[in-house]
This record gives structure tokens, C-alpha cells and sequence, in this order.
């Protein structure tokens, strides 16, 4: 892309990641490093000069029907419709936007955070988002096989892996 000076790169990304949210810590924390890598690979193109190639990072608040946040009771505002976000998100393409906020009035969340006493602001996380927990990962049965112990729903045990064994190991 920046031989050619020419392409897009889109990094899906989350609310999530400008915003903390209660019990989703690890979820938070990967769509944050998300919104780094977009702003530190735009400024990195920038500083080379590449004109041609434009990045947009998606930030959708919670999208129903992925099977990933079934279980959020969001107060106020519902879960987005992904095929509404996939429209967005060719739009944001089209466009060249450099940071697709779904919906667009959580805009004002990203500076809200930095401005007003931490007190007010966590109030108003946990009342949009009151009990956040994603769903369940479901491993199918096959994957028994490859080593990997598949885990009832309610199990809290951790996952164990067991890497293949190699006979070509190298010193």
C-alpha cells in the first residue's frame, strides 16, 4: 500500500476502548490497544508522507445478534442492528472518516471522560451499561481432538492446552 499510495486499512475497534466498561476488563483493554495501533499507523504514515493510504477506526457501541453480548442489559441505549453498522462502516470507508463513532452522539463520551470529575463519569458508565458480560465462548466438539479440554457453560476452570509434540526440535 504505501509503494502504491493507494489503500485503506480499517481497525474495528470499540466504544469499549476509549471507555471503560465494568466486567469487561480484558475486552476493554484489546479495543483500546486497537484504538493505539490506528492513531500510532496514521501518524507513522503521516511523518512518511503517504498521502494515498487512509486508516478509520470503527467504535460501535454493543451490536446485537453476534452471539457476543447477549447477555448486556444496556439501560438506555439498545444494541445496534450490525447491519447498520456494516452501512457505517462502508460509509466511514467511503469518506475517508477517521474515527466512525456508532452511534454517533457517543462522540462526545471520548472527551467527556477527560473533563469531568472521574465520580460523574463512572456513574454514568454503569448506568449505560449496568451488568456487561459477554457470552459464554462455545468451542465446538471437534476440537477435542486438537488437545483442547472444551469446558461446560457454568465451569470457571481454566482452559487447558496442550501443544502437539515435535520431533524436529531444534537446539
Amino acid at each position: 500500500m504505501i509503494l502504491s499510495n493507494d489503500g485503506h486499512i480499517v481497525t474495528i475497534a470499540s466504544m469499549a476502548g476509549h471507555v471503560g466498561v465494568p466486567k469487561l476488563v480484558d475486552y476493554c483493554a484489546s479495543k483500546s490497544a486497537a484504538c493505539g495501533f490506528d492513531e500510532a499507523l496514521k501518524l507513522e504514515l503521516e511523518s512518511k508522507g503517504v498521502s494515498g493510504v487512509y486508516t478509520s477506526l470503527i467504535c460501535p457501541y454493543f451490536i446485537r445478534a453476534t452471539g457476543m453480548f447477549e447477555e448486556v442489559q444496556a439501560r438506555i441505549v439498545p444494541q445496534l442492528n450490525s447491519n447498520d453498522v456494516a452501512d457505517r462502516v462502508v460509509y466511514a470507508i467511503r469518506t475517508n472518516e477517521h474515527m466512525a463513532v456508532i452511534p454517533a452522539y457517543f462522540r462526545l463520551l471520548v472527551p467527556f471522560k477527560w473533563i469531568v470529575p472521574w465520580k460523574c463519569v463512572s456513574e454514568m458508565i454503569r448506568g449505560l451499561v449496568p451488568d456487561a458480560m459477554p457470552a459464554p465462548m462455545r468451542m465446538p466438539q471437534n476440537k477435542q481432538k486438537a488437545g483442547i479440554s472444551v469446558l461446560e457453560k457454568d465451569d470457571s476452570r481454566p482452559m487447558s492446552v496442550t501443544p502437539p509434540l515435535r520431533d524436529d526440535r531444534r537446539v
